[in-house]
């Protein structure tokens, strides 16, 4: 375990560190440079234009720079924004709590109606359940994020007025404000899961220890949970820790739909404005969630299915 454990967190320290050589390199590849957005289409002199990329470190070579920004990563200071003229880390960290609230509620809805979705199909196999839950998960894989913002937009919030359709809210207010934007988010990762869930429920249930234990007269309740659902838990935990981790790249969508003042909008904004150092900051962030939550996942994994411990060790 400890040599797991070791193993991860250096493959973890790789894959950040070229993550980000890529995620500042790419910043240049786009069309445009921040000195156009930075001189707001102005006509400058040459010696305003000399000392604006003085100032924001334009003139220097590439890997200087790289290496200035790696170091202020670090320590966590990622510069000062293009558009808003403020501290890259301070405005994230302002955006931050709403964004993790959305995608605690939007993570919540997909294990709970994922799991107990897949599960119902995979123990009504064949029958009309199965089916039913089938159509429905096809369907909302189908269903792109900002097409699902539209019509729960449209139904729940001007027709039936039911929940808010713009902003975030403030402390239990954000509940009725987000329950939109978590739905939103959550129908395609619903039907991921679903599907994994049936799919390595069936699995189990075909397995001999299971006709085995029912032959000896245990119950199927007690079967299906000690015998069935545990062993099926780890593909099931897999799968959901890589959705939950890339429910931060969907966010952008859903924010922007309904006006939640997130990193995701925030980072919409600073794409299309050539904000290098917030686009640069945030897409860091993404990558390194969604490479830590793996890592976790990966090393919980030995605890949830003891088996996954000895093919490690076999190799």
């Amino acid at each position: 375990m400890v040599l797991t454990i070791l193993k991860r967190l250096l493959t973890l320290a790789i894959t950040l560190l070229v993550s980000s050589f890529l995620v500042f390199g790419s910043m240049y590849l786009v069309p445009g440079d921040p000195l156009s957005f930075l001189l707001q289409g102005r006509e400058p002199s040459p010696e305003a234009v000399a000392a604006v990329t003085e100032q924001y470190g334009l003139d220097r070579p590439f890997v200087v720079r790289y290496l200035d920004w790696l170091g202020g990563a670090f320590r966590g200071d990622f510069g000062r924004s293009f558009q808003f003229r403020d501290d890259v880390t301070s405005l994230v960290w302002s955006r931050l709590p709403t964004t993790m609230a959305l995608l605690v509620y939007a993570g919540l809805i997909i294990v709970v109606v994922g799991v107990i979705s897949g599960i119902a199909a995979a123990l009504h196999r064949g029958r009309a359940l199965d089916r039913i839950v089938l159509v429905v998960l096809s369907g909302f894989a189908a269903i792109p994020s900002f097409v699902a913002a539209i019509v729960l937009i449209a139904v729940f919030a001007v027709q039936l007025q039911w929940f808010p359709s713009f902003g975030a809210g403030e402390g239990l207010g954000m509940i009725p404000h987000l329950t939109l934007p978590a739905i939103a988010l959550a129908f395609t990762f619903i039907a991921m899961l679903g599907r994994i869930t049936r799919s390595s429920m069936l699995d189990q249930l075909g397995r001999e220890h299971v006709e085995v234990a029912e032959s000896r007269g245990l119950s199927r309740p007690s079967v299906i949970r000690r015998h069935v659902f545990r062993n099926a838990l780890g593909p099931i935990t897999t799968i959901a820790g890589i959705l939950i981790a890339g429910l931060m790249v969907s966010s952008t969508v859903v924010e922007q739909s309904f006006g939640v003042a997130g990193i995701g909008s925030l980072l919409v904004s600073a794409v299309d404005r050539k904000d290098f150092p917030v686009a640069q900051a945030i897409v860091l962030l993404i990558v390194t969630v969604f490479v830590v939550v793996n890592a976790i996942v990966t090393v919980l994994q030995p605890l949830i299915d003891p088996r996954s411990a000895a093919r490690e060790a076999a190799r």
